[in-house]
């Protein structure tokens, strides 16, 4: 295993004085931005503004729907057919954007500012080759043609760290990982050395491990080429990890901006400290996370006063009247509050800012009076995989992806799966709820066996106590169905109700146990932000009154605020139903936060499983080292300075000294071979 070991500690007050001595290069004046939408006007930007210096990377953070990237789109003239730019200026190169035609935007977009879209695939033409994709940005942008376009496509192929380029050149973007495609979709942006890239939500489906590479690359080609980068993300481990400047944004307006530091550890709106608090690995493990109530305004209407008023615990009378001006705190911080005003009363910022700062952004610990089921000494097993081997195809092509998984969950528990895409997680939880066959071993409930071929009634009796929360809540919800008919299709399906107002009554029972009102079963699911859209589902999985649920990543899409809801939410039935989950993640924060025990899995194996804590102290399998030391750490200086360590699987020689799953020490189990297992007991004993 290597290490990749980041020697970038970050003086922000140096990186203050260099920004302050400078012009900005792009310098945006309360900018309007308005969409007309079926004859209703929405106001999506509302007299924005914001500045950008040279080589800084400035993060633009906030909820989905706070503007994020619709202002920093209409940087690069990409806004949509129905969006205009209302009022304001945004001043490049003594240039005002706002007046440019689609002509004078072909001289600046690509050539000089750049933009890294949120998902890779859709921004990819599936029919070219990447080669080809790149090798037109190139000809377009720096004027090379025939062989010489095609040596410099070949260049920056190597350059984005792709390996084998004049391969990897002849292939399409199905043949290649979604780490890969988000190089690629790189690669066509710094083609053409822009003085500024955009990168959009560039990490937000990608495994931590992928996330860190893919931010180590931006960084490398942001020293090479000088750039200038703007990242818009939710994520504010993303922004510890990247960010000099740090710009926060909700209901289309920037309310906070300033140095990182400032930003994370002297927060003044009530919204960045709501953000902040929010996040798990700050969170108490059994105390619920401070969630922010209520949704973002309605931006078809008028607002009075402060967007976030009716939100906002901290709020004076004065922030539902008038609009804040912007107060300065020090020369490179600025905040729209209130609460900055002289003659506003004294408030604390909550204790997560000070637990960010003094602790490292690790996590507080646990609950004392918590309840381990698997600590329990009657506890019971409720789910149990014995030798679980799942297989696609057939003959050459057949493919395993799970092989020879073991591990039992008991009633009451959280246990969660976490590993890297295509790592075999969610096929494990679809061959527990007997979506994906299984090829080998079984699956026991309650002790019966539940896999293969069963009975008639025993296939009703896991669809009523085994239920699945699935990872996309738009896909996996009916576009063409009402909520009414989404949630109670199971009911529906199995005849489990008496008549139709008994139907009607589970339903209400079921959105209001998931915090929706009523009148919402009479919507479409597109009527429905995403954190609602995954409580439809959380809805839909609980009206069958099930004993166990598979929840399948049902918040990775979802922003740090909603994200806390839902967990909220889960650990919140689980209590209150007595439920037992299978969570299954690749972000470990959350991870930490919601689980009892944790298994490891590697390509389709488990390498290591052990309780929740025991395993972030005492990581034993190389795999899960490298996991864990690529989660982002939400405090700047801690996160600069981590050592990525990058799991090589060649570390490990099983020709002759077969490997084992073994049960190292008390409830902690580990896969490796009798030398691997002697090295592993000399480091338990070593740590004490």
């Amino acid at each position: 295993m290597s290490e990749n070991t980041r020697l970038e500690t970050v003086d922000f007050d140096a990186r203050a004085k260099q920004i302050l001595s400078q012009e900005p290069i792009l310098s945006a004046r309360d900018v309007e931005v308005t969409f007309s939408l079926r004859g209703n006007k929405l106001t999506a930007i509302r007299r924005a503004s914001l500045d950008l210096y040279e080589g800084e990377t400035l993060a633009i953070v906030g909820e989905s729907g706070s503007g994020k990237s619709v202002f920093t789109k209409c940087f690069v003239g990409m806004l949509d057919k129905n969006g205009s730019i209302t009022h304001g200026s945004i001043t490049y190169e003594g240039q005002d954007l706002t007046q440019y035609t689609e002509k004078d935007w072909l001289k600046i977009r690509g050539r000089k500012i750049a933009m890294v879209t949120q998902d890779p695939m859709t921004s990819l033409n599936p029919l070219k080759t990447i080669g080809k994709q790149i090798q037109e940005s190139v000809e377009l942008h720096q004027g090379l043609k025939g062989a010489a376009a095609k040596k410099e496509t070949i260049r920056i192929l190597e350059a984005v760290g792709i390996q084998e380029p004049e391969r990897r050149y002849k292939q399409y973007p199905h043949e290649f990982s979604g780490g890969m495609r988000q190089r690629v979709v790189i690669a066509i942006a710094v083609a053409c050395r822009p003085q500024i890239l955009i990168c959009d939500e560039p990490t937000t489906a990608l495994d931590v491990t992928i996330q860190a590479q893919i931010l180590d690359l931006i960084r490398r080609l942001q020293r090479e080429q000088n750039m200038t980068i703007i990242y818009i993300t939710h994520d504010l481990g993303v922004v510890a990890n990247v960010a000099d400047r740090v710009a926060v944004m909700y209901a289309g307006q920037v309310i906070e901006v300033g140095m990182a530091n400032e930003v994370f550890f002297d927060p003044w709106h009530p919204y960045t400290w709501a953000l902040l608090s929010a996040l798990p690995q700050l969170g108490v493990k059994g105390e619920k996370l401070p969630a922010i109530d209520g949704t973002p305004p309605n931006l078809f209407n008028k607002i009075q006063g402060d967007a976030f008023a009716p939100r906002n615990r901290h709020a004076l009378n004065i922030d539902f009247l008038e609009e804040p001006p912007m107060y300065e705190v020090t020369a490179t911080h600025q905040v729209k509050a209130w609460l900055r005003d002289p003659r506003a009363p004294k408030v604390e910022q909550p204790k997560a800012i000070s637990i960010l700062e003094q602790q490292g952004g690790k996590p507080t610990g646990t609950d004392p009076n918590a309840y381990h089921p698997h600590l329990d000494p009657n506890r019971e097993t409720l789910v149990e995989v014995k030798n679980l081997q799942v297989t696609f195809g057939t003959g050459r092509k057949k493919f395993v992806a799970v092989d020879d998984v073991n591990f039992q969950i008991y009633k009451g528990e959280t246990f969660s799966l976490v590993g890297e895409s295509g790592s075999g997680k969610t096929t494990i939880g679809r061959a527990i709820v007997r979506i994906n066959p299984v090829s080998g071993g079984e699956v026991l409930f309650r002790g019966e066996r539940v896999s293969g071929r069963i009975s008639k009634e025993m296939d009703t009796k896991v669809i009523r106590s085994m239920q699945m929360i699935f990872q996309d809540p738009m896909a996996s919800l009916n576009e063409r169905a009402k909520v009414d008919y989404i949630v109670s299709e199971g009911l529906i399906n199995h005849h489990l109700y008496k008549d139709d107002r008994d139907r009607q009554n589970k339903v209400q029972e079921a959105l209001n146990e998931v915090g929706l009102l009523p009148e919402f079963s009479s919507r479409f699911p597109h009527e429905f932000s995403g954190g609602q859209r995954q409580r439809i589902g959380i809805a839909r999985s609980l009206i069958m009154q099930p004993e166990f649920i598979v929840a399948d990543e049902p918040i990775s899409a979802l922003d740090v605020s909603i994200r806390a809801q839902v967990l909220n939410l889960l650990n919140d039935l689980k209590k209150s139903r007595g439920l037992t989950y299978l969570f299954i993640a690749h972000d470990l924060s959350v991870v930490r936060f919601i689980s009892d025990r944790i298994a490891v899995i590697h390509k389709g194996r488990i390498v290591e499983l052990a309780e929740s804590e025991e395993l972030f102290f005492h990581p034993l399998h190389p795999y899960t080292k490298a996991l864990l030391s690529a989660v982002p750490n939400p405090n700047p200086y801690v996160e600069r300075v981590k050592k990525l360590l990058v799991y090589d699987p060649s570390v490990h020689d099983y020709s002759v000294d077969k490997p084992q799953w073994v049960e190292i020490i008390p409830g902690h189990f580990v896969y490796g071979n009798e030398r691997e297992l002697d090295g592993y007991r000399e480091e338990i004993a070593t740590k004490g």
